[in-house]
């Protein structure tokens, strides 16, 4: 019987240190909360998990942001891809302005919108609207 004294000693002071950090009490009151419950969950671990403050997200809802993320990686390497090929016609285009200009002697030229037509390929304007007029007396 002396060699189960040591069990028990080890058992008492696993009690106290529980009592001591509340998990007793926790426990007692969610269990006491389960007792009283007059419809009894189907997953009883669950019910102890969920009153005991256990946030953890239900495995629906990992689904779902699982299913999220994965839609939101496959759009991203999507839109880097589309970055990639911008960025390749980009410098396909860029040099040939640049070697243009070289060529020429003349600083880099920035590229033209339709909306606004260079001065060689402005049309003129009437002469009495360059014409300044001349002082009122």
């Amino acid at each position: 019987m002396s060699s189960y004294r040591p069990l028990d000693s080890k058992r008492e002071e696993f009690r106290k240190y529980l009592e001591k950090a509340g998990a007793m009490d926790a426990l007692t009151k969610v269990l006491v909360m389960l007792y009283d419950e007059p419809e009894k969950p189907a997953d009883a671990l669950e019910y102890i998990r969920k009153h005991l403050g256990d946030n953890r997200p239900e495995d629906v809802e990992v689904g779902v942001l699982k299913t999220d993320l994965e839609a939101a990686i496959t759009k991203i390497q999507t839109l880097e891809g589309e970055i990639q090929v911008l960025k390749e016609r980009l410098e396909k285009y860029e040099p040939e302005e640049k070697h243009a200009t070289e060529e020429e002697g003349g600083a880099p030229v920035e590229p033209t919108t339709d909306a606004e037509p260079s001065a060689e390929e402005a049309p003129a304007e009437p002469a009495s609207a360059t014409a300044e007029e001349p002082p009122a007396q």
